[in-house]
Formats: structure tokens, C-alpha cells, sequence
């Protein structure tokens, strides 16, 4: 086995629907808009699932037990660069649009939507867009809060 150099190996994508978020299809994939192109290099933050602990020492305990409890994500977000003339992510994605976020690691940018491939799937809907401070020397930038709206399907595979 051999460590997985991350660079250029994610795709992120806005999708309208989804029949079965444990098996999208390719065709339901190449439905969505293609977000990771635009998104800025830190544009992912808060979707990492946290894991909370439910107490489960008895009262005679010598030793502090617990079992998994709830999964949950933090505050999850997209950082774009925003973009000149018709930009279709930043009207797409206004506050309460719904739709279900599609993020695959690991494989090449460039490699198509594939059956078999892992894809993380995200029920959805927006924030408020915030437009980023302006600084010196960057690009235009805003934010899109992401409230996730039922069980994600963290371990999903594309169908055919």
C-alpha cells in the first residue's frame, strides 16, 4: 500500500436530487454543478463528522465507560471565489436552496463519474451568502453556510 497524495483528487459537487443517496448514479452526478473548481483552497471547512459519547459508567464504576452517541457535523461550509459574468454557483447557491452535496476523495479531478467509485452524500440546503472582507492580494471570496438536513451517507457508491 502507498500513502495517497491529496492534491488534485477531490470533486465536489451541488446536486438537484438523488433517488438513493447510498447508490447515486452517474447519470444524477453529471446532473449536479461542478463546485470544486471555484471553491477556494481551504473552501471545505466543518465537514468532518464528530462522534458524541454517551455515559455509560454504573455507579459502582471503577472506570469511566461510554458508548457511540450521535454523529454530527460542526459548521459545515463552502469558501468560493466568486466569479465575473454569470456566476451560476453563486446564483444557485442563495439562501434556503436545497439540494444534496456530492464529495469524492482521492481519485483524480480529471477521472469521470464511474460506477463502484466512493462518493460522500450530504442532504442539504443554504445560508446566507457572506461576502468575504476585502484584502490585499486575493481573489474575491465568499462564504455558504451548509446545514445538513437528514442522514448523510457518508460510505456511498456510485451506481450505474
Amino acid at each position: 500500500m502507498a500513502d495517497i497524495i491529496v492534491d488534485g483528487k477531490i470533486l465536489v459537487y451541488w446536486l438537484p436530487a438523488v433517488a438513493n443517496l447510498a447508490a447515486p448514479t452517474v447519470a444524477e452526478l453529471n446532473a449536479g454543478i461542478k463546485l470544486s473548481r471555484i471553491l477556494t483552497k481551504d473552501g471545505l471547512p466543518g465537514w468532518e463528522p464528530d462522534t458524541a459519547r454517551v455515559e455509560t459508567t454504573p455507579l459502582d464504576g471503577k472506570f469511566n465507560t461510554n458508548k457511540v452517541g450521535r454523529s454530527s457535523f460542526g459548521d459545515p461550509m463552502f469558501r468560493f471565489k466568486k466569479q465575473t459574468g454569470v456566476d451560476t454557483i453563486y446564483n444557485t447557491l442563495v439562501k434556503e436552496a436545497e439540494g444534496i452535496v456530492a464529495i469524492r476523495r482521492d481519485i483524480d479531478r480529471d477521472v469521470a463519474w464511474a460506477a463502484g467509485q466512493p462518493v460522500e452524500m450530504y442532504p442539504a440546503q443554504c445560508g446566507e451568502t457572506k461576502r468575504l472582507a476585502i484584502e490585499e492580494n486575493t481573489v474575491s471570496r465568499y462564504e455558504v453556510p451548509i446545514t445538513i438536513t437528514d442522514e448523510p451517507e457518508l460510505r456511498a457508491t456510485v451506481a450505474a
